[in-house]
């Protein structure tokens, strides 16, 4: 299967040259040139890399990473204009993988994607089993046991768990689980929070507040 490639850029010559020459290489590029698009699509779909450039309209590519590293690990490579030793230091601060100066050769940028998706494939073959005391969710067979017990959860009751699985010993917002569970632009109220939390409770076993402590005027946290 080809590898998919997320191209987050403005500059609609830069957007095409690169484009060209991915699909060339037999990756499936889906290209989006505002930050808000980029984020959006890397939150509905799946995607293999993400090519950010960091001068977007809406948002910047920093922040793009930065919100996109608070509910996802895909590896990101910034294009930047900009060459200055705090450019690349805000950009590697945000989550990003790597990045690449324009301008730059076909080649490097070519070389810099099969760098990361070889880091990522090593790092998601060593992190798809995610555990948290007895909870244990295998995130290649889409499965979770408690205690070696298997527990039936709807998806979104599964994507709750497992991003707060992924937070572990974090205490995460209702505005941060709406925004990476149900996504950034969804229109619902905090309290389906609570409500979805309430779910998954019920189908944990019995002392299962152990499991999902509530933060009281925060939020939630899942400890080890």
């Amino acid at each position: 299967m080809n590898s998919r490639v997320l191209l987050v850029e403005d500059e609609k010559n830069i957007a095409r040259f690169i484009e060209l020459e991915l699909r060339h290489e037999n990756f499936d590029v889906v290209h989006v040139i505002s930050g808000r698009e980029g984020l959006e699509a890397a939150k509905t779909h799946d995607f293999d890399v993400v090519l950010l450039d960091v001068m977007l309209p809406e948002l910047n590519g920093i922040e793009v990473c930065r919100r996109i590293r608070s509910f996802s690990q895909i590896p990101i490579l910034l294009i930047t204009a900009r060459d200055a030793v705090i450019d690349r230091v805000a950009g590697l601060d945000a989550g990003a993988d790597d990045y690449i100066v324009k301008p730059f050769a076909i080649e490097e940028l070519l070389a810099r994607i099969r760098s990361v998706l070889r880091r990522a494939s090593k790092l998601n073959h060593e992190t798809a089993r995610l555990q948290i005391k007895d909870i244990i969710v295998d995130t290649d067979a889409h499965t979770v046991k408690v205690a070696e017990q298997n527990i039936e959860l709807t998806k979104t009751e599964y994507d709750l768990l497992v991003y707060l699985m992924q937070q572990k010993n974090r205490v995460v917002t209702r505005d941060l689980i709406l925004e990476n569970v149900w996504g950034y632009l969804a229109d619902i109220e905090t309290n389906v929070v609570d409500v979805y939390i309430r779910h998954l409770r019920s189908k944990l076993p019995q002392h299962a507040t152990s499991y999902i402590e509530t933060v009281r005027g925060v939020g939630y946290v899942m400890r080890e």
